[in-house]
């Protein structure tokens, strides 16, 4: 079993923002055993995290066909160093941070250079200090570049991505499925679907109920990945999954809704904020229920979501009049900003999801201690970070079992924490 979490399979899990259109909630008693109402502890109604998830048969036997049929030259390396650049990736830098930034490197070599005391002419001064300023930003800036998927690119992702992706969104998925059993959705749509990562997660929870598919993706080659694995791995076989559309634009028009509307790992994929943004809000428009967001675990990833996050909930939409408003669903209890972003140094977010990977070479393991004490860093309902040790004699049985049997993104029905801690 791997974790979403370290190098080859392990991709931290950007904790999802899930936005409804409804004010579905689970009121929660303070009252522990009113919490469990008759549950087992390790089963309490605050868990929502997976403790281990494997691909469906189906889904994993059509990877490896492809993958085996594709004979890729080199594919662990390929694997990890594709890995290893999807985790250590950032948004690019947009032009107004760009020009503050060489703003303030041109005024600090200037000042530099009137200590020294330097005189001469003032025009070649200017152009080496306009050389200094290029060549530090050049070194010290990130260099984004869209990613273009060929086949053997889209087998690369497949090898990597395929299973802690679907662990990721079966995760996300999960959280609306334990706490809003009434939800079955008829109709999806899938924004930057890859692989179909996400279409076979919502098949799994809700194959029963779910009608039809809309998967998004700008790379054709990924669009003909996703559908051979639907048809079993090849290119003639019939559909395991029915009436999947594959597209490469979203559908234009705002009236078309869908109940469960999907982005996961999409959005960093976008050049600059102003594209995140309408992205986000063109999502909504299309959002008949739910909207599931879900980054990498990264600094960037976090603040991507958190952006996302704010457009929903404070910025209004110019284009279109949407009288609904909309509301976290999960995982944050609260609809203030996130407490996180205010701490120094920053850390992000997220949550880990063990996942079994496909079996290929190098694939790794992971195991999960326990102890008698439990520490709890918990996001409460008025927007801030607190941290709880819970122990049995402190909290009582119940509590301490619960915590115990907790993990990121789980909810417990603690009121009053009693210290205050940042996040380690």
């Amino acid at each position: 079993m791997a974790a979403l979490r370290g190098r080859c399979f392990n991709v931290f899990c950007q904790p999802p923002i899930l936005l409804t259109t409804s004010n579905r909630s689970v009121v929660v008693s303070p009252q522990v055993q009113d919490f469990l109402n008759g549950a087992p502890h390790r089963k309490h109604p605050g868990i929502t995290a997976l403790k281990s998830v494997s691909l469906p048969e189906e889904l994993q036997r059509a990877a490896l066909s492809v993958i085996q049929g594709a004979a890729v030259s080199r594919l662990a390396e390929k694997t990890h160093r594709l890995t290893n650049f999807l985790w250590s990736r950032q948004r690019q830098t947009e032009d107004s941070a760009l020009r503050k930034k060489a703003i303030a490197l041109e005024k600090g070599f200037w000042e530099r250079e009137k200590e020294r005391g330097r005189d001469g002419d003032t025009h070649l001064l200017e152009t080496q200090i306009q050389k200094k300023v290029f060549s530090e930003l050049k070194k010290t800036t990130y260099h984004w570049t869209p990613l273009r998927y060929d086949e053997d690119v889209a087998v690369v992702y497949l090898a990597a991505r395929v299973a802690g992706g679907y662990a990721a969104v079966r995760r996300a998925l999960n959280e609306i499925k334990k706490r809003d059993a009434s939800f079955a959705p008829h109709s999806l749509l899938d924004f930057g679907s890859g692989v179909g990562t996400v279409l076979w997660a919502a098949h799994t929870l809700w194959g029963d109920s779910l009608g039809e598919a809309v998967c998004v993706d700008s790379s054709g080659a990924m669009n003909s990945l996703a559908e051979r694995l639907v048809r079993g791995g090849t290119d003639s076989g019939d559909p395991m999954i029915k009436q999947v559309y594959f597209r490469q634009f979203l559908p234009v028009t705002p009236k078309v809704q869908f109940d469960l509307v999907v982005s996961a790992f999409s959005l960093s994929e976008l050049a600059t904020q102003k594209e995140r943004r309408d992205t986000v809000r063109t999502l909504w428009r299309k959002t008949h229920s739910y909207l599931v967001l879900v980054e990498n675990g990264s600094k960037d990833g976090h603040q991507i979501l958190m952006e996302a996050r704010d457009t929903l909930l404070t910025e209004e939409d110019k284009v279109t009049f949407d009288s609904r408003r909309p509301s976290v669903f999960a995982p944050c209890p609260h609809l203030l900003p996130c407490p996180k972003l205010n701490r120094h140094p920053l850390m992000p977010c997220n949550f880990p999801q063990p996942y079994r990977p496909l079996p290929l070479p190098r694939s790794g393991d992971r195991e999960v201690e326990k102890s008698r004490h439990v520490h709890c860093q918990l996001c409460c309902s008025d927007g801030e970070l607190r941290r709880v040790i819970v122990t049995a004699h402190r909290h009582g049985r119940d509590m301490y079992r619960c915590a115990r049997n907790s993990d990121w993104g789980d909810r417990l029905p603690i009121i009053q924490p009693e210290e205050h801690a940042p996040a380690e």
